[in-house]
């Protein structure tokens, strides 16, 4: 996986739209952001930035562009996961888990559902 870079908060929200149209544009990525809309310039500045970035692909008709994602959700996620455990628990996944429980972040079911996916996560090692 190449070098990702962190997103701003308005470039995180138009790939979250990208990654659930798959293929779009700009037109159809201020469709699905909350009102009020921004204006298209600014979608389509983002988008540009994003492409910059090496996030967003696109393919040309004319003068208009279709924009896809070119990296995944699943890789960025991994990425801004890594970054968060990295940067504020000390790369400490029970400082992480500490945290969320201590803030109420996770109700009993979560913890039970956790406790079952490294009950499992121990049987596969073995």
């Amino acid at each position: 996986m190449k070098e990702l870079k962190e997103l701003t908060r308005a470039e995180e929200q138009i790939m979250q739209e990208l990654w659930n149209l798959e293929k779009g544009f700009v037109k159809d990525i201020i469709e699905r952001l909350p009102t009020p809309k921004p204006a298209y310039n600014t979608v389509s500045t983002i988008v540009r930035i994003l492409e910059t970035k090496g996030f967003v692909g696109h393919e040309a008709f004319g003068k208009s562009h279709r924009y896809y994602p070119v990296v995944s959700k699943e890789d960025y996620r991994t990425f801004a996961a890594g970054k968060l455990l990295h940067g504020y628990f000390d790369n400490s996944a029970r400082n992480m888990l500490s945290f969320f429980l201590e803030e109420q972040k996770l109700d009993l079911k979560d913890a039970d559902e956790l406790l079952k996916l490294l009950e499992d996560a121990k049987k596969k090692k073995k």
